[in-house]
């Protein structure tokens, strides 16, 4: 299990029609604040910002199919091939990271087909190099 130590960061938060939403820098556009989307945020400044990862290589929930069945995966981002690379699920602070969680991302992973899978929940995360179908367990999330 990995503890993240987030940078300091002004979000830019708003509200709008009893609904408050945070800009997703990424995105370029507001979205609603959920417990969840917190989570998402802020990992992506982590991620940006202690891991140097370049923000035009990351996608955020975009959609996939497994088999007839759309999903939106929470995070990927891509190599400088423009290959997915990593694949990180995000949860709402109170969700235990357990087999469930991590079941989810390899479903996503069908498709995806990356080297890393990652999944957290704000405060920690665990992180996975994914060679030939077998998930070890890493101490750090991989440099880009």
């Amino acid at each position: 299990m990995i503890k993240i130590a987030y940078p300091p960061y002004e979000h830019k938060i708003k509200k709008e029609v009893n609904k408050e939403l945070i800009f997703d820098e990424i995105r370029k556009q507001w979205i609603i604040l959920t417990p969840e989307e917190w989570v998402r945020q802020n990992f992506l400044q982590y991620l940006i910002q202690v891991k140097k990862y370049p923000q035009a290589l990351i996608a955020i929930e975009k959609e996939i199919f497994l088999s007839d069945v759309k999903k939106r995966f929470d995070i990927v981002v891509y190599d400088r091939n423009t290959k997915p690379w990593m694949l990180i699920e995000c949860k709402e602070m109170n969700v235990v990271l357990n087999n469930a969680v991590l079941s989810q991302a390899l479903r996503y992973n069908i498709n995806l087909q990356v080297p890393y899978i990652v999944i957290t929940n704000g405060s920690y995360c665990f992180a996975f190099t994914n060679t030939y179908n077998e998930l070890q367990e890493l101490d750090e999330l991989p440099e880009f």
